[in-house]
């Protein structure tokens, strides 16, 4: 089931939105200011994002400027505002599409299908980029960046953290992440894991993600999604 936030002030539209979601077999939330969304697009992770320009708080373009920069969930903005330059705005800053209020829910439901489509398409396509909740792991460029900030890792460093990023939700006990990392032939003790796991951790604390790798006490470590 994909899961749809809508950031919506009108009340009323928000709801009726979110019934036709739900009738389409959607898990729908609903945020009334952008703040407050903000914040649950960046707490949880969703297929997609309704997102309306004017909001109070926080207004749709700049909460979908703070979103781009950690996480690229497909955005759909919606408004009352047709202008050229509000719509050339919104895309610029990241959004996906654009949709002008008053429309069809076909239309919605429409643009929404094609959106998911391309996105999934695109994560399909290009297999080398895993990105957990903005932290960017590019496999091939062995790189790591979270808001366009590089994280200097040392090679074993990105080959921990990346062996625990290919297997999210599973837990790997120190003799996989040693034979991951080091190699089967490797003379090296488990307990240089936690030690190596140590300094990912402190590399990971300027951006505020030391907690991002979870001990499984007595077995190992995770990440979990």
């Amino acid at each position: 089931m994909k899961k749809v936030l809508i950031i919506e002030d009108e009340q009323n539209l928000a709801r009726f939105i979110e019934l036709e979601l739900k009738h389409e077999n959607y898990d729908v939330d609903i945020t009334n200011d952008g703040l407050s969304g903000l914040n649950k697009a960046l707490q949880q992770n969703y297929d997609l994002i309704l997102l309306d320009l004017m909001l109070p708080e926080m207004d749709g373009l700049e909460v979908c400027k703070r979103l781009r920069a950690q996480k690229d969930t497909p955005v759909i903005m919606i408004t009352a505002k047709g202008e050229i330059y509000d719509k050339v705005t919104g895309l610029d800053i990241g959004a996906d599409d654009y949709i002008v209020k008053p429309f069809e829910i076909e239309e919605l439901l429409a643009r929404m299908r094609a959106l998911v489509r391309r996105y999934s398409e695109d994560h399909q396509s290009n297999p080398d980029i895993i990105n957990i909740d903005g932290l960017i792991i590019d496999k091939h460029g062995f790189s790591v960046t979270y808001e366009s900030q590089n994280i200097e890792l040392t090679k074993t460093e990105f080959d921990l953290l990346l062996v625990l990023a290919e297997n999210q939700n599973h837990v790997l006990h120190r003799e996989q992440i040693l034979d991951h990392v080091w190699g089967y032939e490797s003379a090296v003790e488990t307990n240089v894991v936690d030690v190596y796991i140590r300094y990912l951790r402190n590399k990971l604390k300027p951006i505020g993600k030391q907690k991002l790798i979870e001990t499984v006490r007595g077995v190992g470590y995770v990440i979990r999604k």
